[in-house]
């Protein structure tokens, strides 16, 4: 296994403008790696920024400092500091993201919102529509609803969508914000055998689990967060 994703000295801080200028750090010195096919699950209580992370390494987050290296195409990219060009190619084929809540254009259909992944590397509609059949189904998600928009589901229905979108296609980093949360023990299951394989095919997962159960089926390695700023976890969502 080959490192594929390594964090130096990373930091976040927000400025709240409403709050007379209060600074908050959130991150501070960050350093760990993950390789590929290895599972590091980020572990600690709420406020530790552990979401803010994720964000960060995704580029929704721009970092106070710090470097965010990952292999893409052959060679090492650095992410901080990158155009945006760059980091959506990279979104696009090296790094996949599955946050907790699901975003999508209104009126847009579940089984197209589930493809896009795929059609965007380039796979023929019907390839991709297999795939996305496939996932829906393994995800108890009725072939009725296939043709509806996920914002007219449940909350439950919407993340299995956000995550058969995210496992659409093979990722070689694989970030997830608590993939598992609001779901019941059947899907859970098949979300926890969709991290097994893509682990078995050489991803490197970088996770937030609540659900001790699954963090502990999961992980390789924990990355311990404490919160830096307490009044962050009042203020920030993290």
């Amino acid at each position: 296994m080959n490192t594929v994703i390594e964090v130096r000295d990373l930091s976040k801080t927000f400025t709240l403008h409403q709050q007379n200028g209060v600074v908050l750090k959130v991150l501070r010195g960050l350093n760990f790696s993950v390789r590929s096919g290895e599972c590091l699950v980020l572990h600690g209580q709420s406020g530790a920024g552990k979401s803010t992370l994720l964000r960060t390494l995704y580029g929704n987050y721009l970092p106070a400092g710090g470097s965010i290296g990952l292999q893409h195409d052959g060679g090492w990219v650095e992410l901080v500091g990158a155009e945006p060009r760059a980091v959506l190619e990279v979104r696009r084929r090296t790094l996949g993201y599955v946050s907790q809540f699901l975003r999508v254009i209104p009126r847009v259909s579940s089984l197209e919102v589930v493809m896009e992944p795929a059609l965007a590397r380039g796979w023929s509609r019907p390839q991709a529509r297999q795939r996305a059949e496939a996932l829906l189904t393994r995800l108890n998600i009725p072939a009725r609803l296939w043709q509806l928009a996920p914002g007219t589901f449940s909350g439950g229905e919407q993340q299995r969508i956000n995550i058969a979108r995210g496992f659409m296609v093979a990722w070689p980093i694989l970030l997830l914000d608590e993939p598992t949360a609001s779901l019941d023990e059947t899907n859970r299951q098949v979300v926890l055998e969709l991290i097994e394989e893509a682990k078995a095919a050489d991803s490197a997962v970088i996770g937030i689990f609540h659900d001790r159960t699954a963090r502990e089926a999961v992980a390789d390695r924990h990355l311990d967060m404490t919160p830096l700023d307490l009044t962050a976890k009042e203020l920030l969502q993290c």
